[in-house]
């Protein structure tokens, strides 16, 4: 079972992980995710930090059979792991490291106290003002929770610092203040099992990114990987999960953050050589070998938009369906003249 659906790399890891032979059940809170349509069954769910989520995901684990759930989304991901318990595998680390990841504050002090090169971190409540002076390339407020850089803020003085807070929507104990590293950004995936052995580190430059990134490129970079490999001998993920760090002026890998999970660009990752996701499933359901950390820098990739096609009644099948409510499931036919009938248009 494969979730967050409606993600932008997700349709693709559906059907990559369905030409390896998994049967594969995606699951979403939107009818219009197009990983419903391309898996072999695709479910709606409540959202993942509701208490009906569970519950949810337990009946449609037992109906489909399912034996791993690979989530994607972090609201999801201290809950679904309560599927263990039932014998289903979770593709994540152990919950301990999931929350200690999830709260961005915690996390760093974590790996300052470890010895980890991490950007200097305040709670809003508690930033200094005279810090403001010390780091040239400024400051970033961010809440302590989130993902897909929502609520980042970049801070250049104390005034701004001011309106930030007053303007966000969180307590000022809800967002951190992060001294801003302005060198390369990776985003580094590191693959490992509950044996707590590395089995690959597959570091990538970031080159754009927009939310998720949406152009990166393999790098070797022993300090970035000596830098991951720390964070599993520090704080025992045992599961796989995605580092994010600039390097600093004099080239020092500084962690600002790590999802405990498969990264976005874990695509790019398999691409290289490194199958992160089909490979640590066999792993977890079927006893599969180790991948091994051979893979090939300088590959490039170009995150687009893509169409693919399925006969009308695979994609009836699921019994659900993308278009607004209210609205045909699927376009009427053409009239006479060849122009499809008009159809209102809310307004967003």
């Amino acid at each position: 079972m494969v979730t967050t659906a409606g993600s932008a790399p997700t349709p693709d890891t559906i059907l990559h992980l369905r030409e390896h032979g998994f049967r594969v059940v995606a699951t979403d809170v939107d009818p219009a995710a197009p990983g419903l349509y391309l898996a072999d069954r695709g479910h709606l769910v409540p959202p993942g930090d509701s208490d009906a989520f569970l519950p949810r995901m337990r009946a449609l684990c037992a109906d489909e059979g399912a034996v791993a759930v690979v989530p994607l989304v972090d609201e999801e991901l201290v809950h679904v792991g309560e599927l263990a318990k039932d014998g289903v595998a979770i593709l994540l680390p152990r919950l301990d490291f999931v929350t200690t990841c999830l709260d961005k504050y915690v996390l760093m002090r974590e790996l300052e106290d470890a010895g980890i090169g991490v950007p200097r971190t305040w709670l809003a409540s508690e930033w200094p003002s005279d810090a403001a002076g010390s780091v040239p390339g400024g400051l970033i407020a961010k809440p302590r929770t989130g993902r897909g850089s929502r609520g980042v803020v970049v801070i250049d003085s104390v005034r701004d610092m001011v309106q930030v807070v007053s303007e966000s929507g969180y307590a000022a104990d809800e967002l951190i203040v992060q001294e801003r590293i302005t060198g390369p950004e990776y985003t580094v995936s590191v693959v490992v099992w509950r044996d707590g052995v590395v089995q690959a580190v597959v570091p990538k430059e970031v080159v754009l990114k927009q939310g998720v990134t949406r152009y990166a490129v393999t790098r070797r970079h022993e300090e970035v990987v000596r830098t991951c490999r720390a964070v599993q001998t520090a704080l025992r993920a045992d599961g796989p999960f995605n580092v994010q760090l600039c390097l600093d002026g004099e080239g020092r890998p500084r962690v600002f953050e790590i999802n405990p999970r498969f990264s976005s660009t874990a695509s790019l990752t398999a691409a290289a050589g490194v199958d992160e996701i089909a490979g640590l499933l066999r792993q977890a359901v079927a006893d599969g070998p180790r991948l091994a950390d051979d893979w090939r820098e300088g590959v490039a990739m170009v995150r687009r938009w893509t169409d693919d096609f399925l006969s009308e009644s695979e994609f009836t099948a699921q019994g659900i369906t993308p278009a607004p409510m209210g609205a045909p499931a699927l376009p009427r036919r053409l009239s006479a003249g060849g122009q499809a009938p008009a159809v209102p248009v809310r307004a967003r």
